[in-house]
């Protein structure tokens, strides 16, 4: 898969069209304006048209800004003045006609007033992740209630508001199999599920702490209605600990996938130090070892640890210092455990062992504690 904007580029370098400028104030300005343009143009919002004289300034397909053109993104009220050169009909030729990104809001009604706001930022964050990254005519938001129109306050008409359940939208599409992001599957997210048309995620958020599991319910309501469901996991080393869970994120991480990347590279592009936090918390007590100096238990790991974990975990120092703080752990560096191992004698516990050293002075070589 590619995105509109590398398949507008394919087009304009097919017509041997190496630069564009504009004759709008309406111009792109983000990292990307060929994909920002590209989405202009699939919404009816102007076409790339021939010029007799150049414009002053325009852009090469690497952004960058150049001299003059002789081609020209202009608003639809202007398209007719000249020779149209890429519209969006041009655009959606080249574009497949899957895979749907589907959010399913069934279970809207229970979601607290708190989860349901939540939802909506999440909801209007998602529509502006499917500009940014795909077409948002591809997003499709299902049991849209009025309550839910109401407060979204996006273009309902650039995505697909469905009203019905989600069974009827896949079944107008000719769709009988689609992919159920759940946390709690079984299977993990592959480059073969990639293949689907439809890719569904619930418009769910547990804020309370009694949803867990509800996510499975889409799928069998779907299975009753003749729908093949694949529930599938995007985890991060094995865990979903640290993937991020918000609607948004999830559908950056599946896009990014469905456009080629690894699903490690992928979570990391889209993970915060807070969701990176969360596996911190679980990945360094595996590393702990347990000392017994002057009948003081202490739990250490090694200090170089934060070098390792943050090749795979958006983590910074301070997130590193601050999980040891609340699960009072100390770092030592290396040489310091091997000195500490060389004086201590290893005993069996309940716990599962620990390090035991009789000696007052062993205890100056702990620091962060």
């Amino acid at each position: 898969m590619r995105k509109p904007g590398e398949i507008l580029k394919a087009i304009l370098k097919e017509k041997g069209i190496e630069r564009v400028g504009t004759l709008s104030r309406k111009w792109p300005y983000g990292r990307d304006i060929y994909q920002e343009l590209a989405i202009l143009l699939l919404e009816g919002d102007g076409a790339i048209v021939e010029l007799e004289e150049p414009t002053a300034e325009a852009w090469d397909l690497e952004g960058r800004k150049v001299s003059g053109s002789r081609f020209a993104y202009v608003r639809p009220c202007m398209v007719n003045k000249f020779k149209p050169v890429v519209t969006g009909e041009d655009l959606k030729a080249k574009l497949p006609d899957y895979p749907y990104i589907i959010v399913d809001l069934m279970l809207w009604d229970k979601h607290i007033p708190k989860e349901k706001s939540k939802i909506i930022l999440q909801l209007r964050e998602t529509y502006g992740v499917m500009r940014r990254m795909m077409w948002p005519k591809m997003l499709a938001i299902t049991w849209l209630n009025d309550e839910v129109k109401e407060r979204l306050k996006i273009p309902l008409e650039k995505i697909k508001a469905y009203e019905g359940p989600t069974s009827e939208l896949l079944k107008d599409n000719g769709i009988k199999r689609v992919v159920l992001l759940d946390p709690n599957a079984d299977e993990v997210l592959s480059s073969n599920d990639l293949k689907e048309k439809a890719f569904i995620i619930g418009g769910i958020v547990d804020m309370k702490g009694d949803k867990k599991g509800t996510t499975a319910k889409i799928g069998e309501v779907l299975e009753r209605e003749g729908i093949d469901v694949l529930r599938r996991k995007i985890v991060l080393r094995g865990d979903v600990v640290g993937v991020p869970n918000r609607i948004n994120h999830i559908t950056e991480i599946l896009l990014r996938m469905l456009y080629g990347e690894p699903m490690e590279k992928a979570i990391l592009a889209v993970q915060a130090p807070a969701h990176a936090r969360w596996r911190l918390r679980k990945e360094i007590p595996k590393r702990k070892i347990r000392y017994l100096i002057d009948g003081k238990l202490y739990l250490v790991v090694e200090k170089e640890l934060y070098d390792e974990l943050r090749e795979w975990l958006n983590i910074r120092w301070e997130d590193f210092v601050k999980v040891l703080r609340e699960t009072g752990m100390v770092a030592l560096e290396r040489k310091r455990i091997h000195h500490l191992n060389k004086i201590s004698m290893y005993r069996l516990d309940k716990s599962g062992g620990k390090r035991v050293i009789l000696l007052k002075r062993a205890a100056l070589l702990c620091y962060n504690c």
